[in-house]
């Protein structure tokens, strides 16, 4: 293969592994000049690459969509996490079902050479997806342009429609897509209301690429897990309840940090904090949280009222009597 194939080839890896390049970056990571870098994307243009340039010092190259899929260029790990995905994906709630995912495994395996085949086989024989049931639907499309997005570190305009059907338009910026049990979850940080914000990206109708890049903010992996899983906690639960703190609301916050979302002011001195769980055992744990010396009522709804309350009136005789006796 010849230096200038193998440095085209260099070139749309490069192209395929980001939204973006500035032409001088793209020029330093194939050691060659700028005007080589754009001899190398005329010669991807003619293959059928459509390559947008745009002038100027902030100026650079981008791989955009063309009328066909042009051939894709993946290294031997990326092309068995693919063909897993798709097999994974095949079970899962997708727009089109498990014969669009089985059809394009079909076509990526064909292609793929025996030692990755058996890579696939045995790594898919030990992933076991959860069966969802009947979980909402996702659209691979949202999903997929998001996924560009937050990886691009680019703003987003999207639609979205709340549980209560209600419509509103976001500007964001995406930082993690995570799932959750049965549903797929955005974290961004919402540039209306200045804040994070947690979206099911099974309720946004459409996106909109705004081709402006941002500095993605910190926040670790574990603050992405708890603000998912406390999005995940909002959805129906089977038993629901109110406390109401003697807190104020900004007191509250501080101490509850993203468990407070929902939270509202009950006059200046108290607060309204919605919280449930699967079970009453469950609802029960989040007011265990409930900070010290803080007095608060709750209406926990009945049955599950007298439950807890009997379990409480074991636990206290059973604190008040002599402590068993140590194993022999």
């Amino acid at each position: 293969m010849s230096d200038t194939t193998t440095r085209a080839l260099a070139l749309l890896n490069l192209l395929q592994t980001h939204r973006h390049w500035p032409g001088t970056e793209l020029a330093g990571r194939l050691g060659v000049t700028e005007r080589t870098v754009r001899r190398d994307v005329d010669r991807l243009r003619e293959l059928g690459y459509r390559v947008e340039s745009t002038p100027g010092a902030a100026g650079g190259y981008r791989l955009e969509a063309g009328s066909a899929v042009p051939p894709l260029l993946l290294t031997d790990d990326e092309a068995v996490t693919m063909a897993i995905g798709l097999r994974v994906a095949a079970t899962q709630q997708l727009v089109g079902g498990a014969e669009v995912t089985l059809t394009a495994l079909a076509k990526l395996e064909q292609v793929l050479p025996s030692a990755l085949r058996q890579r696939v086989n045995a790594l898919a024989a030990s992933v076991q997806p959860p069966r969802i049931g009947d979980g909402p639907v996702v659209s691979p499309a949202v999903l997929g342009e998001i996924a560009l997005a937050t990886r691009d570190h680019e703003r987003l305009r999207m639609r979205y429609v709340d549980g209560a059907g209600v419509e509103s338009n976001r500007r964001v910026e995406p930082h993690a897509l995570a799932p959750s049990g049965r549903k797929w979850f955005l974290l961004c940080w919402d540039l209306d209301r200045d804040d994070w914000r947690t979206f099911r990206v099974d309720r946004i109708a459409s996106v909109e690429h705004t081709r402006v890049l941002f500095t993605r903010r910190e926040i670790t992996e574990e603050e992405i897990e708890e603000r998912v899983l406390i999005a995940a906690s909002w959805t129906p639960q089977k038993v629901e309840a109110d406390a109401v703190m003697n807190l104020p609301l900004p007191v509250m916050e501080g101490m509850f940090g993203p468990w407070s979302e929902g939270a509202t002011a009950e006059g200046e001195d108290r607060t309204r904090w919605p919280f449930g769980g699967s079970d009453w055992r469950e609802a029960m744990y989040a007011l265990l949280w409930i900070p010290e010396g803080v007095e608060y009522t709750t209406s926990f709804p009945e049955p599950h009222r007298a439950e807890l309350r009997e379990s409480l009136e074991r636990l206290r005789r059973a604190l008040d009597a002599p402590a068993p006796g140590s194993r022999g």
